[in-house]
């Protein structure tokens, strides 16, 4: 009988090195397949009509409420100190700045990473991809890597969306239902949106939130259990983790962002 005894906890560390390094192989792996990927783009571009075109719904309806509350509450906040004409800013640059890629990463990761892990758990639960393997087609080349770049493309055009559909949400609560002059409402937002400083962090923000959800997304499928429990749990995986993962990221982006 052995007297070294590996303890639970470095059974869990390096179970951990394992994953990360795996992940971080997968990662670099897909970034060096975007020249094939985009050679074929009609698999990138059926995967942003997969994956974009499909959540147009939810971040549309989202987008406009989101700007019907912000515009209210702004107006109320605003008209304690008189300045209530700069509605039309503070909506916007709330949209554009923040609530606009955050929420979109957000409803991204539950309606189209979810999808995606799914989709690819239940392509390794069918032993699909050992059966691509075989025939000597790569599966990472041939699945994973157009799904990653249409998420990649689709994430910020569907923040922009969120932040215009927004946009106009704030403009009817606050001209046509609440009353704030039409004039002051555009010409404040015009003047005070930078398209540098507060439109770029956003498509920023967009960019790096596609790329890191829709990644989570199809690492969780291609490491899942190849078992209904398994996929569901990687499922289950991709939201918490995507979410928690955007959040974060929000919160070092911001700091940096407004540190230079």
């Amino acid at each position: 009988m052995s007297w070294y005894k590996p303890s639970d906890v470095g059974f869990a560390v390096r179970s951990k090195l394992a994953d990360i390094g795996r992940a971080t192989r997968l990662f670099v792996r897909l970034l060096s397949l975007a020249g094939p990927s985009f050679r074929r783009f009609g698999l990138i571009r059926d995967q942003i009509h997969f994956l974009g075109n499909y959540s147009l719904a939810i971040i549309t309806v989202s987008g406009l409420f989101v700007g019907f509350v912000l515009a209210l509450q702004g107006y109320y906040t605003l008209q304690r100190y008189g300045s209530s004409d700069a509605l039309g800013l503070l909506v916007a640059l709330g949209l554009v700045r923040e609530l606009g890629p955050v929420i979109t990463a957000l409803l991204f990761a539950g309606r189209a990473g979810t999808s995606l892990t799914a989709g690819i758990g239940l392509m390794k639960a069918g032993e699909q991809l050992s059966a691509m393997e075989m025939m000597a087609v790569d599966p990472v080349s041939r699945i994973l890597a157009p799904r990653f770049w249409g998420g990649v493309i689709a994430m910020p055009l569907l923040a922009a969306v969120f932040s215009a559909v927004g946009i106009i949400g704030g403009w009817v609560v606050g001209v046509l239902m609440i009353g704030v002059d039409s004039g002051s409402f555009w010409s404040q937002m015009q003047g005070g949106v930078d398209v540098w400083a507060d439109v770029g962090n956003g498509v920023l923000k967009s960019i790096v939130f596609g790329f890191t959800v829709t990644f989570i997304a199809l690492l969780q499928g291609f490491e899942a259990q190849p078992t209904p429990e398994g996929v569901s749990r990687a499922t289950t995986r991709t939201v918490v983790v995507a979410s928690l993962a955007v959040l974060g990221l929000d919160f070092v982006l911001t700091a940096l962002m407004f540190s230079i």
